[in-house]
C-alpha cells in the first residue's frame, strides 16, 4: 500500500511539473502574440514627410517596425535625441542598409533617420516612443 501513494505522489509530482511546463509555453505565446509588426509609412514604404506616419499608433516595446525602401537611395539609422533633432549620425549608430529592415522597439523613445544627403532635412525621420 505504501508503494501504492508513493506512485501517487510521483504522479502529482509529475502533473505539476506538466501543467509549469504548458503555463510556461502559454505565457510565451502570449508575449509573442502581443508584440505587433507596423510597416513604416505604411504601403508607401519609409519616405519622406513621415512625422505624421506614427499618429494614432500605440507602440509598445518590444514591436517591430519593418523599413521598406530602395536601398540605393535611402537607409534606416538609429539614432539618439540629438541625432534625430540635428539630422545627423552620432558615432556608433547603427545602419540598415537592406531595403526590408526590422527593427525591435526598446522601451521609451526610438529615433530613426535617413542619412543620405538632404533625407532627414526634408522629413525622413520618426520618432516613435514605445510604452
Amino acid at each position: 500500500m505504501a508503494q501504492g501513494r508513493g506512485s501517487a505522489a510521483a504522479g502529482g509530482q509529475a502533473a505539476v511539473a506538466l501543467g509549469l511546463a504548458v503555463l510556461c509555453l502559454l505565457l510565451a505565446h502570449v508575449q509573442m502574440v502581443e508584440a505587433a509588426t507596423y510597416t513604416v509609412g505604411d504601403s508607401g514604404g519609409w519616405s519622406f514627410n513621415m512625422a505624421r506616419w506614427s499618429r494614432g499608433k500605440r507602440f509598445r516595446a518590444g514591436d517591430v517596425l519593418v523599413f521598406k525602401y530602395n536601398p540605393s537611395v535611402h537607409n534606416v539609422v538609429t539614432v539618439n535625441a540629438a541625432g534625430y533633432n540635428g539630422c545627423s549620425t552620432p558615432r556608433g549608430s547603427r545602419v540598415f542598409t537592406s531595403g526590408n529592415d526590422r527593427v525591435t522597439l526598446a522601451r521609451g523613445r526610438n529615433f530613426f533617420i535617413c542619412n543620405f544627403a538632404g533625407h532627414c532635412q526634408s522629413g525622413m525621420k520618426i520618432a516613435i516612443v514605445a510604452a
